[in-house]
């Protein structure tokens, strides 16, 4: 009896379905779709690395005490992910695999070697482990397992929890047309999701009451969530992770079914004329004629309404930043005056609701150009539920005798913003170096 068979036959004994092949080596795709891994190969191309903490200190305050405090760089091609979770500080530098701040689920977006973990190891099992326990088995970035099927290369969705949150919304996989199956595996991670601590850290997507900022903060609110306490306030934050799903689908764009496909994935002709779908997952505005001619005249235009887009959002959003992280430094006013927790409930889950709006509008790559409306109006409601939180603030401390405006630190700079919240950059800086060079670079298969 071969190998195959025994394990059919143990398989249907034991009652434990048999692990579903996943070709996670991207490499083994490309003889058969030559055209859709070159231009997925093309992502290289966007190796620059930005760092939007020095061009935007506020987001140190407001992310005070939790990773992305540390380190926080624009998105680059799908072609990096594996590298850039495993260099970023917010990995930390774990030596052992049970070291590190994060759970396995940290790699949950980053790599297909995640699907083919989840089928041999089962999910929990997976999830259970730390970040770092995974490192060795991790050596393909976002690629052509995460969104097909690896023996009928079918759009298919390659993790679980995606399946279970979009049944959740009456978008159960099979029962959609092509063009929405499509689109539902970008939204395997294009989404706000957390990890659940009650089930081994497996991923969930926070959709029980539905799609909006407004449902899943019902949702965080109503379980009781937090993803950390603020260093400043003490404040229980949430943090938005990239929600575009959930922006997309309460769109002009959702609304007429025209998804993420139809914009980042044209159809394209190879040099023999035959179409395929191009992978490189770039600005819609490259492919201008392909994406966007069929429903818009003029890419002048466009590109004139996409600036203006941009324009109002930046402008509502730093206005935004500027009042919550007051917001911040009068609950720290407040409680170094000596308030006590039934005087501050009421304020912190201000500051609460008010950074999630401001997130889950800014998160969300590209939103000036998705749902631009969407974005100035969960804007405007941050300021308003900032602006709650500042009036409550404004009555404890004036009970603990507080002279108002309270003073804030300097936080000019991304530097000065990580000194005034006591953060030892040198030694988060150290560990990663030592972590790089000890153990990723000599043990795990990603080269970075």
């Amino acid at each position: 009896m071969n190998a195959l068979m025994l394990s059919m036959v143990m398989a249907g004994m034991t009652g434990v379905a048999m692990a579903k092949p996943v070709k996670s080596d991207n490499e083994a795709w490309k003889a058969e779709f030559p055209d859709q891994y070159a231009s997925w190969a093309t992502a290289a191309e966007t190796s620059d690395i930005v760092d939007l903490l020095e061009s935007n200190p506020n987001l140190v305050v407001l992310w005070g005490g939790y990773g992305f405090a540390k380190d926080y760089n624009k998105a680059r091609g799908h072609y990096y992910a594996v590298a850039d979770v495993t260099q970023t500080l917010r990995t930390a530098g774990p030596m052992g695999d049970m070291d590190g701040p994060m759970p396995a689920s940290c790699w949950s977006c980053k790599t297909p070697d995640v699907a083919r973990l989840i089928e041999s190891e089962g999910e929990g099992a997976f999830a259970s482990k730390k970040w770092g326990a995974w490192g060795d088995e991790v050596g393909n970035a976002i690629g052509c397992a995460d969104c097909h099927d690896s023996e009928s290369s079918a759009v298919a969705l390659s993790r679980p929890y995606a399946e279970r949150a979009m049944a959740a919304v009456d978008m159960t996989f099979d029962d959609q047309p092509a063009n929405i199956q499509a689109a539902q595996t970008c939204g395997q991670c294009h989404v706000e999701y957390y990890f659940d601590a009650t089930n081994n850290n497996t991923v969930k997507f926070p959709w029980d009451n539905g799609l909006t900022a407004e449902d899943a903060l019902a949702y965080f609110d109503g379980i009781g969530f937090a993803d950390w306490t603020h260093s400043v306030s003490k404040a229980p934050m949430l943090k938005a992770q990239h929600p575009e799903f959930e922006t997309w689908a309460t769109s002009v764009h959702g609304e007429m079914e025209v998804t993420c496909i139809d914009c980042h994935m044209p159809k394209m002709k190879n040099e023999q004329g035959r179409e395929y779908s191009k992978h490189n997952m770039g600005s819609a505005l490259d492919n201008f004629d392909q994406s966007c001619s069929s429903c818009h005249d003029s890419q002048a235009d466009m590109e004139a309404v996409l600036k203006a887009n941009k324009a109002e959002i930046t402008e509502s959003k730093l206005l935004v930043e500027a009042e919550v992280i007051k917001a911040h430094y009068q609950a720290k006013a407040a409680w170094d005056a000596g308030a006590d927790e039934a005087q501050m409930k009421q304020a912190l889950t201000h500051i609460r609701h008010a950074q999630w709006f401001w997130d889950f509008a800014t998160a969300s790559h590209a939103i000036h150009a998705h749902n631009p409306g969407e974005a100035i109006r969960l804007l405007d409601k941050a300021m308003d539920v900032a602006k709650q939180a500042q009036a409550e603030l404004d009555t404890v401390l004036s009970k603990q005798g507080v002279e108002q405006p309270v003073a804030l630190p300097d936080l000019s700079s991304k530097s000065a913003a990580q000194k005034a919240l006591g953060m030892d950059m040198d030694g988060f800086e150290a560990e990663k170096a030592t972590f790089l060079q000890e153990r990723a670079d000599k043990e795990w298969p990603a080269r970075l």
